[in-house]
């Protein structure tokens, strides 16, 4: 992070060279009478980090130059020069070519005053009938539409991940829980769709919260608007956006779009963390379900045998961070009063850490779930115990017209008889069932084993293999037609 580091508290460090180069360099300082405090420097900039807006806030500049020159308040020559101009900016910053200045505050000023420096007098026209506040508010727009696409695709890639590893275990029986108590039988295919709809979830929601993102606040100007002759909808044509902002106020003082993505990302970011949860479970010795690939775990300092499951549980820690941006934000935005504050330079501190960490944790199980190994014999044995078939019990005796209630009490007894003999329900004799009801035959046992217990739940949202299959199916159809919507937005 760039930062000036001297100190800012004694003023006698000044010399008259830096106090006249400061007062130059300040596009707005002909207002002050004296230079800004060298500690107001440091305080106030925020190129350091705000300079990943550089290519779209080119992009929207050259798109406001073009519409002025569209209303004829710029002549086809200064469009041509201030275009010319911000290109080869724009190859300076891709070849890292280009120098920040930390005095100039932010990535706009650094960019204007190199275009200035670059053509001339012509580059000062660039601003005319635009602010900053509304400048800025564009560029995070263009900047946040364009990650969401790339988190939605990331998203995408996760899902086929999971649909591709559910397609491999759409018999696999593992126990499902309840309150991390065993509860009934289910197929890992089944479970691992379940991650699915979350994320499934996630995609839509951010493809919802990409529509408020997609509306041009450039024209705005400072909070009122401008008076020149502008063509709004012109700009937003060029730039891809489909409607404007309604309200010059509203437009350039509020960032509930960035509000409202950070709380999609921590949607994310939890459903993440509850899959990393039980990823780190599942490898644990004491469950033994799954083996994670060798690439995607580290080990431990002083014990040799450790294989830990590392990554799953920095997903999990890093999930509070986009919490905290959440926060952040809504506590940033709660007080302020209409129009622009700088309290909003803070926005993108939280903005850009909640992008860029919500990117890292999805490409990190991008690779970590096709490396997944499942060792279905233990999944298979933890699913016989704790009594998972009772439920199936209880829904035998009803098909036998024993009323819910009274059969659940059967089976309770049934289950408490199981326990003080150390069997298994499926284990008891028909003699020892029948003494808990005479509706009891010999049909019982094949609700009691774990195959016909997952095969009865066959209907739409069942663990039954035959609806887990029907689920992949309508899954891929899902997947295809995200990536079209994504191929057209």
């Amino acid at each position: 992070m760039l930062f000036v580091q001297k100190s800012a508290l004694n003023n006698s460090q000044y010399t008259a060279d830096m106090t006249a180069k400061n007062k130059k360099k300040k596009p707005w300082g002909g207002r002050f009478a004296t230079p800004t405090d060298e500690f107001v420097e440091c305080f106030t900039e925020s190129v350091s980090y705000d300079q990943r807006l550089a290519l779209v806030d080119i992009k929207g500049s050259i798109a406001h130059a073009e519409m002025l020159a569209h209303v004829g308040v710029l002549s086809k020559q200064d469009i041509r020069k201030i275009v010319r101009g911000l290109k080869a900016i724009e190859k300076d910053i891709r070849q890292g070519k280009f120098r920040w200045d930390p005095a100039l505050e932010d990535v706009h000023m650094n960019i204007e005053s190199a275009l200035i420096k670059r053509i001339g007098e012509v580059g000062k026209k660039l601003h005319t009938g635009r602010s900053r506040n509304d400048q800025v508010a564009t560029d995070i727009r263009l900047y946040l539409r364009a990650e969401i696409q790339s988190i939605r695709q990331l998203l995408s890639e996760v899902m086929t991940a999971l649909v591709d590893l559910a397609e491999k275990e759409t018999e696999t029986i593992m126990p499902g829980f309840t309150h991390m108590q065993t509860a009934q039988p289910v197929t890992f295919g089944h479970h691992l769709l379940a991650w699915f709809e979350m994320l499934y979830r996630d995609s839509l929601r951010l493809a919802d919260c990409r529509t408020r993102v997609n509306v041009l606040p450039l024209g705005s100007g400072a909070l009122a608007g401008t008076s020149y002759p502008i063509d709004r909808a012109y700009t937003a044509k060029l730039l891809g956006f489909p409607a404007v902002t309604e309200n010059s106020l509203d437009a350039v003082s509020d960032r509930d779009f960035a509000v409202e993505f950070c709380h999609c990302a921590a949607l994310v970011m939890m459903h993440l963390s509850r899959f990393s949860e039980e990823l780190v479970l599942w490898m644990s010795q004491q469950f033994a379900f799954i083996e994670l690939d060798d690439a995607w775990c580290t080990g431990s300092s002083i014990m040799p045998q450790k294989k830990n499951p590392d990554i799953a549980e920095l997903v999990r820690g890093k999930t509070g961070r986009l919490y905290g941006h959440l926060m952040s934000l809504l506590t940033l935005m709660k007080a302020q009063p209409l129009a622009y504050n700088r309290d909003n330079q803070e926005d993108k501190l939280a903005l850009f850490d909640a992008i860029d960490t919500v990117k890292q944790c999805l490409l990190a199980y991008r690779g970590m779930i096709p490396g997944i190994r499942v060792r279905n014999e233990a999944m298979l044995t933890a699913a016989g115990q704790g009594y998972i078939t009772a439920t199936d019990l209880a829904d035998y005796l009803v098909r036998k017209q024993v009323p819910f209630r009274d059969a659940h009490a059967v089976v309770g007894r049934a289950v408490r008889y199981a326990i003080g003999q150390s069997k298994d329900l499926s284990e008891l004799s028909l003699k020892e069932l029948q003494q808990f009801s005479k509706k009891i035959g010999k049909d019982v046992f094949d609700c009691l084993s774990l195959e016909g217990s997952v095969a009865a739940r066959d209907h739409v949202g069942g663990t039954a293999p035959k609806q887990v299959r029907q689920a992949i199916r309508r899954a891929r159809k899902r997947l295809i037609k995200i990536m079209v919507e994504d191929g057209e937005g």
